[in-house]
């Protein structure tokens, strides 16, 4: 059973918008808060966005405020990220991860200019 898995990646042109899931095995899903994160080789890793447990509270790095939506689904023990108007910077590999420890495995995201 595979704790989380990242799936919606894929390569899209300057502009264009992807939407990443995230599906949970966990069965404490609904208590644990949940975030993406993304790594481009030479760089740490960063997180780019969180949610709360009841998907209350969210917060985003500033390079993507206004441009990306998290959200979670509790009833489907999915997460999502809507990323819009993506940029060549924005290309990296993107991570699911919970409050309690876990990650998944990423999906690659590329942007090209």
């Amino acid at each position: 059973q595979v704790q989380l898995k990242e799936s919606g990646g894929g390569m899209v042109q300057a502009g264009g918008s992807l939407k990443l899931s995230c599906s949970s095995a966990r069965p404490t899903f609904s208590t644990e808060s949940m975030g993406w994160y993304r790594r481009t080789p030479g760089k740490e890793r960063e997180v780019v966005a969180v949610i709360s447990s009841d998907g209350g509270v969210t917060n985003y790095v500033d390079s993507v405020k206004g441009r990306f939506i998290i959200s979670r689904d509790n009833a489907k023990n999915m997460v999502y990220l809507q990323m819009n108007g993506l940029k060549p910077e924005d290309t990296a590999v993107y991570y699911c991860a919970s409050g309690s420890g876990y990650w998944g495995q990423g999906t690659q995201v590329t942007v090209s200019s």
